[in-house]
C-alpha cells in the first residue's frame, strides 16, 4: 500500500525454464478475451499446474483521495481482508487459508490492483470469496483502529526515515497541491480523522467497472476465465470519478537541504522524463540502464563507487505516471562526502548529455538487457503481472516477441539524440537529508 509497493510473486510454470535458451514466443501464447459482461482480459492457458493467477488493476487510485481525505484509499485498501459480508475478519481469513488461496490489494498513485492465486480445484469458491471482499467489505470499526494503527505507526517511521523524508519533500515540492505531491499514505492529521463515511465514499469512488484491466495465466480455459471476471467485478458502480488533470514538473534545478540528524546523507534527484508512448522511449530506457539502471555495471557506479569509494549505491530510473514522466536518482553518502558525489552526478548528466555513450557500453548494454528479459517469465503470477502492465501501457501481445527487436534498434546516433535532449544538467534538483559538509 505504498508508492513503490511490489506485486507478490507466487507459483511456477514448468514451461518457462526452458525459455533460457529459447525465444519468448515458444512459451507465451496469450488470448485476447472480452467477456460477456464486456470487459477485456489477455489470458495465458497453462494446465500443466493446477493453478490459477489473477491480476486486476482499475485506474484511479489514491489520486481520487479528496484533498482533505488524503490516505482515504490507502486505509481503504488495507481494509478489504478484514471480513466481507457476514464474515468476520478472523471469519474471512479463516475461509480463505481453508481455501488455500491467497488475496493482495495494492493502492498506488493511479491505480488499485488485486492479485488472486487459487487452485483449480477451490477456483469457483475462492473467486466467491473475493467476491465478497470486493463487494461487500464490512469496514468494521475496530478493524478500521487496527488498520489505522498500523499506517500511524509506519507514518511515525516515515518521520525519521531519511529516504521517505527526501522523497516526500521532493513530491512535494515538484507537485504541490496536486495529487502527486503528497504521500497517498496521508499524513498523522488526515489519517487520523478518517471515518467509516469516508472509506465507504472511497470504495465507490475506487473500485469501479469503468477503468478495468485484467490478465490470467493457469488452469482456465477462455471461457471459465471469462465467468470468473464477470462474476467477481458484477455489483461494482459502473462509473468512477473524474481523474486528476496533466501536472508539469514544477521544480527548477538546485540544492534544497533538509537539515536531519544522521551519519550518512541522501540525496534524491531528477527533473522531467518522457512519455511511455514516445517514440525515443526505448533509446531513453538504454540510455537510463547505461547511466545508472543497472547497478554496479552503470557509469554512476563505476564513477562513484568504482573509482572513488563515494557510496554503496547510486542509481537512476525513469518513472512514468498517468499524468507525469520524470527522470530521478537517488544516491547516499557520508555528510563529508555528499557534495562531491553529487558534483559528480551533475559532472556526468552534462558529459553523456553531451557527448553521449561509447559503442561497446551501448552494446554491453543491450546484450544484458535482450538476456534478461526472458528470465522475467518465471511463472505464473509474474506472467500475469507483466500482461496487467503492458495492457496498462497501451501496448500489444506481441510486445513479448518484439521487445527485443526495440532493443536491438537503439543506435548510438539514437543515444546521443535523446540523450541530449532528455538529460538536463541546469534542471537537476537535489533534495539532501543530512547534515552535509559545505551544502547550505
Amino acid at each position: 500500500m505504498t508508492r513503490n509497493a511490489l506485486f507478490p510473486r507466487f507459483g511456477a510454470l514448468l514451461v518457462i525454464v526452458t525459455m533460457i535458451a529459447t525465444p519468448v514466443r515458444a512459451a507465451i501464447d496469450i488470448q485476447e478475451i472480452t467477456t460477456p459482461a464486456g470487459f477485456d482480459l489477455w489470458l495465458v492457458q497453462e494446465t500443466s499446474i493446477p493453478f490459477v493467477a489473477i491480476e486486476i488493476a482499475i485506474e484511479g487510485g489514491a489520486s481520487l483521495d479528496l484533498p482533505s481525505k488524503r490516505g482515504a484509499a490507502n486505509l481503504m485498501t488495507g481494509l478489504l481482508e478484514e471480513g466481507a459480508g457476514e464474515l468476520s475478519a478472523q471469519e474471512f481469513q479463516a475461509k480463505r487459508e481453508a481455501l488455500a488461496a491467497s488475496f493482495r490489494f495494492n493502492v498506488y498513485d493511479d491505480s488499485i490492483s488485486i492479485s488472486a492465486r487459487m487452485l483449480s480445484e477451490n477456483r469457483t469458491e475462492a473467486a466467491d470469496l473475493l467476491h465478497l471482499a470486493l463487494t461487500e467489505p464490512r469496514f468494521d470499526e475496530d478493524a478500521i483502529e487496527r488498520v489505522r494503527a498500523q499506517i500511524l505507526s509506519g507514518l511515525a517511521s516515515d518521520a525519521k526515515n531519511p529516504n521517505r523524508i527526501a522523497g516526500n519533500a521532493f513530491y512535494s515540492a515538484a507537485f504541490e497541491s496536486h495529487p502527486y505531491g503528497s504521500s497517498l499514505r496521508g499524513t498523522k492529521e488526515s489519517v487520523s480523522t478518517l471515518n467509516r463515511d469516508d472509506i465507504l465514499a472511497i470504495h465507490k469512488r475506487l473500485l469501479t467497472r469503468d477503468r478495468v484491466f485484467v490478465s490470467a495465466v493457469g488452469d482456465i480455459s477462455a471461457a471459465e476465465v471469462s465467468a470468473l471476471v464477470d462474476n467477481l467485478l458484477d455489483g461494482l458502480p459502473a462509473d468512477g470519478p473524474d481523474r486528476p488533470q496533466q501536472i508539469e514538473f514544477g521544480l527548477e534545478g538546485g540544492t534544497t537541504v533538509i537539515d536531519f540528524p544522521t551519519p550518512q546523507a541522501v540525496a534524491l534527484f531528477g527533473h522531467s522524463g518522457i512519455k511511455r508512448d514516445d517514440d525515443d522511449f526505448f533509446a531513453a530506457y538504454v540510455l537510463n540502464t547505461m547511466l545508472g539502471g543497472s547497478g554496479r555495471e552503470s557509469i554512476l557506479m563505476h564513477e562513484l563507487r568504482e573509482k572513488r569509494g563515494l557510496t554503496y549505491g547510486v542509481s537512476t530510473y525513469l518513472v512514468s505516471k498517468d499524468f507525469t514522466d520524470l527522470l530521478l536518482g537517488s544516491v547516499a553518502s557520508s555528510n563529508e562526502t555528499i557534495a562531491e558525489a553529487m558534483e559528480l552526478i551533475h559532472i556526468q548528466w552534462q558529459e553523456i548529455s553531451q557527448n553521449g555513450v561509447d559503442a561497446i557500453r551501448l552494446e554491453e548494454t543491450k546484450t544484458y538487457l535482450t538476456g534478461a528479459y526472458p528470465l522475467r517469465f518465471d511463472g505464473n503470477a509474474q506472467i500475469a503481472e507483466i500482461m496487467l502492465g503492458m495492457q496498462m501501457q497501451g501496448l500489444s501481445p506481441d510486445y513479448v516477441i518484439n521487445r527485443n527487436e526495440y532493443i536491438e534498434a537503439v543506435t548510438l546516433e539514437d543515444i546521443s539524440r535523446v540523450a541530449a535532449e532528455l538529460l538536463k544538467p541546469d534542471a537537476l534538483h537535489f533534495i539532501v537529508v543530512g547534515q552535509p559538509v559545505g551544502l547550505e
